[in-house]
This record gives C-alpha cells, structure tokens and sequence, in this order.
C-alpha cells in the first residue's frame, strides 16, 4: 500500500509539472520519475518501468488526473521513444471483454504436463491458447506460433515485448500476423499495449495483416468448456 502511493504521488507531481489546460498531450523523460520523487520526498521505485505499468494494466488513474479529461476521454501513458513516455488523452484505456457475446465451448487439449509445470499464470495462458488452437478457432485461419517473447525496438515508440506471435494464412491466401499478450491475475488489457503490437507489425511485417489479439485468464476456463 504505501508503494501505490508513493506511486500515485510521483505520477502526479509529473502530471502537474507538465500539464496546462485543453492540452492533449505532452511527453516526459524516464528520469523525471526519480527526480519528482526526491523532490517530493517518496522513495523512487527501483524499476521506473514498474510504475508506468501499473497505471497501465494494473490501478486507475488518479483522481487528480483523470478529473482533468474532457468529458467522453481518458488519459492513458503511452511510450514516445527510448526512456520517454506521453501523456495522452484517448476514448478507450482498458479493454473491456463484451458480456453480450456468446462463450464458445471447445475440449480442453492442453497437456496435464504442461499445466502442471507451467512457471506463471501467463505462460499457462499462453500454453491454452497454443494448444487449444485458439487463434484459429477464433479467426478462423491456419495459425502458427512463430516466436514467444519478442522483444524489439519500434520507431517512435522504443523497446517493446510481445508475448507471442503467430502467423498465419486463411483459406483465400492472405497472409496475417497475429500478436498475442497475455493477462492473467487482476492485470487488465490496455489500448496502449494494442496500439504498440499494432504499430510493431506495420513496420516488421508490412506485407501481413495484422490482428491482434489478447487473451486474459477468466475468459479462458480451465475445465472443459
């Protein structure tokens, strides 16, 4: 508890540094985390990373800020290169699963072994996914794991990870990149992280269609339906 408020205090001594009303954006450095810290007197987090995340994926953004977003729009940190991130206004941060929809029920085909072993709840999600034949069911194309965890560099955006990529083709011959990230526990999905595995796939693999997609833990069931 006292780390999410040292947190949430950082985040905001940025937020103000920066900030003027009917902007829309604006970008800050790395550093700035460690250097509103000190002079607000909080202790920094030891990874910067960590913060940014859980604004992201993890916690709501601060009273303080969010209260300053136009009606209909959220801020959401976006990143803006190598140790620089943005502050952007946007319509969507999280992405919410929709209730209407039907579940589809399929046999679960996962390993015992791999479940059994699997290290962390991600790469039991990720094993779901591969061995269920999920992507193919779900968009309907021939899909194969092409590289677990890439971690690349972006223009414009700076490094990024990808929990999984396929690709695949479809019955017509097109071709598709299919990036996967996985969320598991109370983590949630973000319109920033699509964003960046959409970008990725643009400038890696221009001549694919691109199709994100992201998977989370109570979605997935792990009995056989």
């Amino acid at each position: 508890m006292a780390r999410l408020g040292a947190y949430v205090a950082i985040l905001i001594g940025i937020f103000r540094k920066h900030y003027q009303a009917g902007i829309e954006s604006f970008e800050f450095d790395r550093t700035e985390i460690g250097e509103v810290a000190k002079l607000i007197d909080v202790a920094a987090p030891k990874n910067y990373g960590d913060l940014i995340y859980a604004f992201r994926f993890r916690r709501v953004m601060p009273k303080e800020i969010s209260d300053t977003a136009p009606y209909g729009l959220e801020w959401i940190i976006e990143n803006a290169g190598i140790s620089t991130y943005r502050f952007q206004l946007s319509e969507i941060n999280r992405i919410i699963p929709r209730s209407d929809l039907l579940r589809i029920k399929i046999p679960n085909c996962t390993p015992e072994i791999i479940s059994k072993y699997a290290l962390t709840d991600e790469q039991a999600l990720l094993a779901k996914v591969r061995y269920n034949r999920l992507i193919d069911i779900f968009l309907g194309i021939t899909a194969y794991s092409l590289q677990n965890h890439l971690r690349t560099t972006v223009i414009s955006i700076g490094q990024i990870e990808i929990d999984e990529i396929y690709v695949g083709v479809n019955r017509h011959g097109a071709h598709f990149v299919i990036p996967v990230q996985a969320k598991a526990g109370s983590d949630q999905l973000g319109i920033v992280q699509t964003k960046q595995d959409i970008k990725c796939c643009e400038e890696k693999f221009p001549n694919l269609i691109c199709r994100p997609i992201e998977p989370v833990s109570y979605l997935i069931s792990s009995d056989s339906s």
